[in-house]
């Protein structure tokens, strides 16, 4: 059995015990084999391994979970972005675009789509991608879209909902249950998770209760975009039917809120159901950040993700979102970098992933800066070192 030591790491963040809300370890080593972590601790201390990592005195961090993507789709949408940077307002109208596009393409063509954009991210530190369907809209491209989405992610999430497509614009009942019944089928072989867009210009609340009642029945968990454009019932709607994560959360009530932080686990580790921050939307789009500060405060479990999508939030960057987090959504550094690897985890619904202790798979970032905060003090910059997925380096 091989074994690899990553030592000489000046910051380890854990997520688990050590220092402050990170569990931060100072002059630190990992032990890793067979793709897991197996023990954690002072360099000093280390056990014989049989290769070893030097990290050189740098921080190392669990590798990024982005639980909000959406990598399959074909087309270009720069045109729509200069509109908005010149004043137009989004509305979500652009999505029948990629729809378009979407259908045209070749499985080779949607295929090397995901793969690019997911070795970007995995470039910069991305080591769990969530990937959605949605720019199908036919019973055949959705469940291609989620065959394709699954050669490249475990966490695929079929979201038959994302708008009403043209052919259906005066009959959304009956796409509904297109949804509900055929698509489903023949998604649910491929997919883990079931989403819906529960807002205004796509689908109201109870259109969506009844596709994610479809969803939950024939075996998969529940997410849900909510309150990104405006107020709404979305994110009630994801509390009452259990959702790991309700993404967006622009347009936030008291009751939202509420609703949300009365979610929490007895045991003060947080709430049930995640809330999922995608500040790479607000930036794309000119459009109010979430106040992620008040959602903290409330108790509420908060992750971040990126939003990849060629229309409202182009960009595959964690690191990126986490600056944004940091400067446009009142959040600490420790609670952006936490959001996006620990609380993207708890968004899946997982343990093994987000942190780095003994148990948890060996995904791990080796920085080229001495702290977890470089990410936010020095933006846009490549800080990415290297990256290291179940112990293995891509």
């Amino acid at each position: 059995m091989s074994s690899l030591l990553v030592d000489n790491i000046g910051e380890l963040v854990t997520n688990g015990a050590g220092e402050g809300p990170l569990g931060i370890r100072r002059n630190a080593a990992v032990l890793v084999e067979e793709g897991r972590v197996v023990w954690v601790g002072p360099s000093a201390y280390a056990p014989a391994a049989d290769r070893r990592l030097d990290a050189g005195g740098a921080a190392v961090l669990p590798g990024f979970v982005d639980s909000h993507a959406h990598l399959v789709f074909a087309g270009d949408r720069a045109a729509e972005f200069a509109a908005r940077m010149a004043g137009q307002p989004y509305t979500g109208g652009g999505i029948r675009t990629t729809v378009g596009a979407t259908r045209a393409a070749t499985d080779n063509e949607l295929r090397a789509t995901v793969r690019r954009l997911r070795g970007e991210a995995l470039r910069q530190g991305t080591t769990t991608m969530e990937i959605k369907s949605g720019y199908g809209l036919t019973v055949a491209d959705e469940a291609r879209s989620l065959r394709i989405a699954a050669e490249s992610s475990t966490e695929t999430t079929f979201l038959g909902a994302h708008v009403v497509p043209a052919e259906y614009a005066d009959r959304p009942d009956d796409y509904v249950s297109l949804v509900c019944g055929p698509m489903l089928a023949a998604a649910t072989p491929y997919a883990k998770w079931v989403d819906v867009f529960c807002e205004r210009g796509a689908f109201d609340v109870d259109h969506a209760r009844a596709i994610l009642a479809c969803g939950q029945a024939a075996g998969l968990g529940v997410r849900i975009h909510a309150n990104q454009l405006g107020p709404g019932a979305g994110v009630r709607l994801g509390v009452e039917l259990d959702a790991a994560s309700v993404d967006h959360c622009t347009h936030l009530s008291d009751a939202d809120v509420d609703a949300l932080a009365g979610t929490a686990h007895s045991d003060g580790s947080g709430t049930r159901t995640v809330a999922t921050l995608l500040p790479g939307a607000e930036f794309s789009t000119r459009s109010p950040y979430p106040d992620a500060r008040r959602l903290l405060d409330a108790g509420v479990t908060v992750a971040l993700a990126t939003d990849c999508n060629p229309g409202s939030s182009y960009t595959s960057s964690m690191p990126f979102c986490v600056a944004l987090a940091v400067r446009e959504m009142r959040m600490t550094p420790a609670e952006a970098v936490w959001a996006a690897t620990a609380g993207g985890a708890r968004a899946l619904r997982r343990d093994d992933i987000g942190v780095l202790i003994p148990g948890a798979r060996a995904d791990l970032v080796v920085l080229d800066a001495p702290s977890y905060l470089h990410l936010a003090y020095r933006p846009g910059v490549p800080l990415i070192r290297q990256v290291m997925r179940n112990g293995v380096t891509p």
